[in-house]
């Protein structure tokens, strides 16, 4: 029988894969938030279909920018993180 995930022993992977979940979503988020909402103008103003196309292209681009953010969020922490240990400092 295989034992339980054990999660002290693997939790640097555990939070790498979060990590890369939550990143996924948002791009996956923003991409849909935006789709919707010009399929919505596209419906609205009768156009067929280019508004769908640009809100869709900002949204790959407004989900690369926040992924990106969130990126260094998560690579400054690790860093300072590791100027504690290094400097012993709080």
């Amino acid at each position: 029988m295989k034992p339980a995930f054990n999660y002290k022993k693997n939790r640097a992977w555990a939070e790498h894969l979060s990590i890369v979940m939550q990143l996924g979503l948002t791009m996956a988020g923003c991409i849909c938030f935006c789709f919707f909402i010009g399929l919505y103008l596209d419906r609205w103003l009768g156009t067929k279909g280019i508004l769908i196309a640009i809100f869709t292209v900002l949204g790959v681009i407004g989900g690369g920018i926040v992924a990106y953010r969130q990126i260094l969020e998560v690579t400054s922490g690790d860093n300072k993180e590791e100027n504690k240990i290094n400097h012993g400092s709080d």
